[in-house]
């Protein structure tokens, strides 16, 4: 489909900007981001995308936010802390295309985003979903589906959102929807930032059944490098504010005393940013009438800046793609008799780790049988160990 055809499709789902409040921004020496940014204003038709690389969608539906109602405003209110930031040093090539209209139910909002994101991705631009309750990762979830690759969702969230399996559609069930959706085109879902005393024990059972990665807060604050592998081998990244400190976020009526600080926030989604599987991104459950001065409106703002930084610092490095790029590790364990091989970047020192498998198996999961790892994975194989990730990757693959 050509670009002029996306426009005429996606146009007709969208609210413009309201751009009154954010005319101020103007710096006299250098452009901020708002000036910048092509946005959907009632004063600019709607964007020419042939050219964009990401692309703003905020999203007024909050029906089925869990005691969160008012999170639908999120997109509006970070919008004005968004536009006033200056970008780095590189081209950005960005659109702001306004609000999913609410529609008369919900499910016509989850209908309308869904159709918006899958001509996106067609055209390899990747989404950035802001407001909205977290349920609108299953809409994401589905925008997939043409694309007839399994995924891999990674989800930064204090729980696992699996609610009741009969229950209707919410932002405390949409896991489970995901989970017996049919056909099924999930691989592998990963929680980062989950407390414990937040989360059943039958919950952290059945992620475990499914080997799924989930990564409690403790462990994921002990070691921030240690979530980068995580997030870069999802290819949807979805992020529930309540996963931050109230202290740093209060703008959510779920908010806790518990949670990642702001600068751990944008650095997991500067993680986002640079990962090249990595394909489209949502912050979620963001409500500004619990917000304090803007500050949760302003963190979120600045997470979204440390994303787009990432983004254009991505440096499609893969085994798959330039193997004269990497270094070869071949380490044999004790109890394993093929051994597990490792690659490292000579450009960035990220690691990779492969699981020997048929070509029929290769071909089938050709995205997943070379895992994204760390140093840390390297050297536990070197202590005789077998890495959890590997273990995990290989049961669903075999």
């Amino acid at each position: 489909m050509g670009n002029s055809g996306i426009i005429e499709d996606l146009a007709i789902y969208l609210n413009p900007v309201n751009t009154f409040e954010l005319q101020a921004y103007h710096s006299p020496a250098y452009k901020r981001l708002g000036e910048i940014f092509r946005t959907y204003s009632e004063e600019q038709n709607f964007p020419d995308l042939s050219e964009i690389d990401i692309a703003i969608i905020g999203v007024e539906e909050d029906r089925n936010s869990i005691f969160n109602e008012g999170c639908s405003q999120a997109a509006d209110a970070v919008r004005p802390f968004l536009y006033r930031l200056f970008p780095g040093n590189y081209n950005i090539r960005v659109a702001d295309i306004g609000n999913v209209k609410k529609g008369n139910q919900p499910e016509d909002s989850y209908f309308a985003l869904t159709t918006i994101v899958s001509h996106l991705l067609q055209e390899g631009i990747v989404p950035l979903i802001l407001g909205g309750g977290q349920e609108l990762t299953y809409a994401l979830y589905q925008a997939y589906r043409d694309r007839k690759n399994i995924i891999n969702i990674a989800s930064i969230d204090n729980v696992f959102d699996l609610g009741e399996t009969e229950g209707l559609l919410n932002s405390r069930s949409y896991l489970s929807h995901i989970i017996l959706h049919k056909p099924n085109y999930l691989f592998n879902f990963t929680n980062i930032g989950y407390q414990t005393f937040m989360v059943d024990q039958g919950a952290i059972d059945l992620m475990k059944d499914l080997f799924f990665d989930i990564c409690r807060l403790g462990r994921a604050q002990e070691s921030l490098v240690e979530n980068e592998p995580l997030i870069r081998n999802a290819d949807l990244l979805s992020f529930d504010i309540s996963a931050i400190r109230q202290s740093d976020a209060p703008a959510n009526a779920n908010a806790n005393p518990n949670g990642f600080y702001g600068e751990e926030a944008c650095q997991l989604t500067r993680y986002a940013g640079m990962s090249d599987k990595l394909s489209c991104i949502g912050f979620f459950e963001m409500n500004p009438s619990f917000d304090r001065n803007g500050q949760t409106a302003q963190l979120l703002a600045q997470m979204i800046w440390y994303f787009i930084d990432g983004f254009y610092h991505r440096q499609k490095d893969h085994p798959s793609n330039d193997i004269d790029g990497f270094i070869r590790y071949n380490v044999q364990l004790a109890h394993h008799q093929e051994g597990i091989i490792f690659y490292k970047s000579k450009r960035t020192d990220r690691w990779w780790m492969e699981v020997n498998c048929s070509e029929s198996i290769r071909e089938k999961y050709r995205r997943h049988y070379i895992i994204p790892c760390s140093y840390r994975d390297y050297q536990t194989a070197c202590e005789n160990e077998m890495p959890d990730r590997w273990w995990q990757a290989y049961q669903k693959l075999m």
